[in-house]
């Protein structure tokens, strides 16, 4: 930075408040070289820039502890920064709000406003935004390294049934943590399939057999089957259960409660015939037995557990929201509009079909979706031409929010992609430091390395040494070295 007065440069230490107004400062930032005046730079008096027009009065150790480089011949003060953020962070100085390039890394932006020591509220909310999203890769970035980390680590702390619960619960939840752990996650996808396979054919009549009284039930290889399937199901949630780490979330969690759903049917059913009897007649229990086994089809849902794509899709549909609701507003109206339309024309047809509006409500929905099942149909001719209206209008109305629901489905796609490699870089860029901390130990007197991190703390065999100069707190180190994430190129 280059600092010269309207007619000459002040001394070193002369006090000149009454220049600053008048001061010409030159910043040279990577070789980009850029002019201010004082009174600009005063609007904002907290920040580096502003701090430089009075920095010369306080000697070279203040002005040293400003810039990276000072040049008094030139009279330049000399900073090794971004020149591209630094070209969008001095806006504040004109416009009042900062906004981000394209192509710049949202948390390398972010270091350089902190640098400037300019407050992130003079970022726009549109860059605000993408900062944010930044921030959350980062952190779930985070999260999957730390699980692999603390599936890695062994706490001597721990007792001998705190690693037994840990070493199943990787065992029944995490299959890419060993061979065995796969095996059962195969497993339990083959039972989940043969037990709807079993649902289905069950109701084959051909495949029924007739008790006593002359009701038909499933075959008893069938229900040895459903049994043998259940008893799984079974244990696999107790196991779950009692390795949890919190029991109470995983109670609570969605695909936890599809699981009971899909095995509480059958212990009921199961309580109701031996006992139900007693209590009730017998025809109200084989109803309620027959209500309780349509609830197994509840356990085509696990699928969702073994497939991530299920999980992709599910997450796009709760990211659609506002789509999927304009989609049903759009329907409803057209079904409102349509079906009065199409009662009102057909009333003066001799052998009409539409009796009344909510019956036509049902031609509506099949003729805007183009099912059209065929039992109600117009036959005049403005009943025809409102029918033709209809599913042209349902067409534009269904095709319209499908892109976006499409959209995000594809960017959650992608961005598990990313995250998931990002992890696997940050963890063999740990093991190269840790392989570095191991080589320079061997020259020195041997050492142990305890990592201890935001969450608590843990020791690896195989990563005793590991560092990272992110913004991800659980890797936070007093040590830093320059990792991948920080790039973002």
């Amino acid at each position: 930075i280059k600092m010269v007065g309207d007619s000459k440069f002040p001394d070193m230490h002369s006090d000149g408040p009454e220049n600053n107004e008048e001061t010409e400062i030159v910043v040279n930032v990577g070789g980009v070289r850029q002019v201010f005046y004082g009174d600009n730079l005063n609007q904002y008096p907290e920040t580096r820039l502003a701090e430089l027009v009075n920095c010369l009065s306080g000697g070279y150790d203040s002005i040293f502890s400003l810039c990276d480089d000072y040049d008094p011949g030139k009279k330049e003060f000399y900073f090794d920064r971004d020149p591209d953020a630094f070209k969008c962070i001095i806006d504040v100085y004109y416009f009042g709000e900062i906004h981000m390039k394209k192509g710049i890394c949202p948390i390398c932006f972010k270091n350089e406003m902190e640098f400037w020591k300019v407050d992130l509220k003079f970022l726009d909310d549109c860059c605000k935004t993408h900062l944010s999203e930044k921030k959350e890769e980062l952190e779930e970035i985070a999260r999957r390294v730390q699980l692999i980390l603390d599936d890695l680590g062994v706490d001597a702390s721990e007792n001998r049934w705190k690693r037994c619960q840990k070493y199943i619960w990787k065992f029944m939840e995490k299959p890419e943590s060993s061979y065995p752990a796969r095996v059962i996650a195969v497993l339990s996808f083959l039972f989940i399939l043969i037990s709807s396979i079993v649902m289905c054919v069950g109701t084959i009549p051909d495949l029924q057999v007739v008790d006593s009284e002359g009701n038909r039930m499933e075959h008893p290889t069938l229900d040895s089957i459903e049994t043998v399937c259940i008893g799984w199901f079974t244990m696999e949630y107790v196991l779950r259960l009692i390795s949890s780490p919190n029991k109470l979330y995983f109670a609570l969690s969605f695909m936890n409660i599809v699981d009971v759903l899909a095995i509480l049917p059958f212990y009921v059913s199961l309580i109701l015939t031996h006992l139900g009897a007693k209590l009730m007649e017998l025809s109200n229990v084989q109803q309620a037995v027959q209500a309780l086994r349509i609830m197994r089809i509840a356990r085509i849902f696990k699928l969702a557990r073994h497939s991530s794509g299920l999980q992709t899709l599910t997450y796009a549909l709760k990211r659609s929201f506002k789509e999927l609701g304009l989609l049903l507003m759009y329907l409803a109206v057209g079904i409102f509009v349509f079906s009065a339309l199409g009662y009102t024309m057909e009333q003066s047809h001799p052998e009409t079909l539409f009796k009344s509006i909510p019956q036509s409500f049902w031609w509506a929905i099949i003729t805007m979706t183009t099912v059209g099942y065929g039992d109600i149909y117009p036959k005049t001719t403005l009943g025809k031409l409102n029918a033709a209206i209809s599913f042209l209008c349902g067409v534009i109305a269904i095709a319209l929010p499908i892109h976006p629901i499409i959209n995000n489905f594809v960017r959650y796609y992608n961005k598990q992609r990313v995250l998931e490699t990002a992890a696997k870089h940050e963890l063999e860029l740990m093991e190269l430091n840790s392989a570095e901390g191991k080589a320079a130990n061997s020259r020195s007197e041997p050492e142990d390395f305890v990592r201890e991190g935001k969450e608590g703390s843990f020791c690896s065999s195989r990563l005793k040494v590991s560092h990272s100069d992110t913004f991800i707190h659980l890797l936070s180190e007093e040590k830093h070295y320059r990792t991948r994430l920080q790039s973002c190129k």
